[in-house]
């Protein structure tokens, strides 16, 4: 009963901001090697005067502007993204399991890009961008619609059903697409597995606005959060408004993972994993919880990224494969040893 009672408090609250501290050193650590590793080894000292002094004649420091820092910062974004929305999803609904997929954000993604690719010929992934955003965005109100019939509402319980349902008929219309059409199965493979690779500085500039706001917008609901994980009834007698309250935080969740999702396609048990390792530092308090997600969540996607650069080479895996291979047996363990029904 006491080793249970301490996992759930975390840290002691005066180690708490250490430990992001430690975070953020190990984040900064990840992003350097980011941009060092690869198929071609840069040295720090090129990183540094590339940064500083760019000379478009040195072939490193090329690689290090127009490839490894764009995808770099675009892991960055993506990651505390997911993370985020994992972390709030799994607050909203009270589902330990919940992760970006549960309100048919990659589905929806998933179907608008396959639909651009073979209705409208967009190939180019700042094209995907638009696409994936609007699906994603078009399916969680779709989800919430659902859900929101009825006299209790959007309750937790039919959010989780209302997702898996929608999730399951986008999931049918793009595999028939995609069984009738080669040509949109070989364009969408590659962003349909989750990667980093090819991502540039425009869709860098695309993202960003979308996903800086979402990170506000998330952190701004840490009280919200922290109220809803009562349960309805309770927080209904203190005075909050639960569907509202609700859909706010699924505004938040929507701006996050869909635009994550945009950038980089799908991308497995980021969101999943990562809020219940940091809630075993933080314990159940959103305005701690938050925070390290968000920091987690980009060490673990570009941790992945920098071993599926060194795994197979010359060649690469994706890092939506690495996340998954990672991820799962992770999360299996994590399961056996948490209880993961006590949000």
């Amino acid at each position: 009963m006491a080793e249970a009672a301490a996992s759930a408090k975390g840290l002691a609250p005066s180690a708490r901001a250490g430990g992001l501290v430690v975070l953020a050193g190990l984040l900064v650590a990840v992003l350097v090697l980011s941009i060092a590793v690869g198929a071609r080894a840069i040295p720090l000292s090129d990183i540094w005067s590339a940064l500083v002094a760019f000379d478009p004649s040195q072939t490193n420091h090329r690689i290090i502007l127009d490839l490894r820092l764009p995808r770099t910062l675009v892991g960055l974004l993506v990651g505390a993204a997911l993370g985020l929305s994992g972390a709030i999803l799994q607050g909203a609904t009270r589902n330990p399991l919940a992760d970006p997929g549960i309100l048919g954000i990659n589905a929806g993604a998933t179907l608008c890009v396959v639909l651009g690719i073979s209705v409208f010929g967009i190939t180019q992934l700042s094209g995907y961008v638009w696409l994936a955003f609007l699906g994603a965005g078009g399916a969680t109100v779709a989800v919430y619609l659902i859900a929101s019939l009825g006299r209790e509402g959007a309750t937790p319980v039919k959010l989780a059903l209302a997702g898996a349902a929608v999730t399951a008929v986008l999931t049918s219309v793009t595999s028939a697409i995609l069984i009738t059409s080669v040509e949109t199965l070989d364009q969408i493979r590659f962003w349909q597995v989750g990667a980093l690779t090819g991502r540039t500085n425009e869709i860098l500039l695309q993202v960003t606005p979308f996903i800086l706001a979402g990170i506000v917008l998330a952190l701004a609901t840490s009280r919200i959060l922290d109220g809803l994980a009562l349960g309805d009834d309770v927080a209904r007698g203190l005075g909050m408004k639960v569907q509202r309250s609700r859909a706010l935080v699924g505004l938040a969740a929507v701006i996050l993972a869909g635009a994550a999702t945009a950038a980089a396609g799908p991308i497995a048990f980021v969101g999943l994993t990562v809020p219940h390792v940091a809630r075993a530092f933080t314990g159940p308090n959103y305005r701690w919880l938050l925070p390290y997600s968000m920091l987690l969540a980009p060490v673990m996607l570009l941790g992945a990224d920098i071993v599926g650069r060194v795994i197979v080479p010359p060649g690469e895996l994706q890092v939506g494969i690495v996340t998954a291979a990672l991820g799962a047996p992770f999360f299996i363990a994590l399961v056996r040893r948490r209880k993961l029904a006590e949000l």
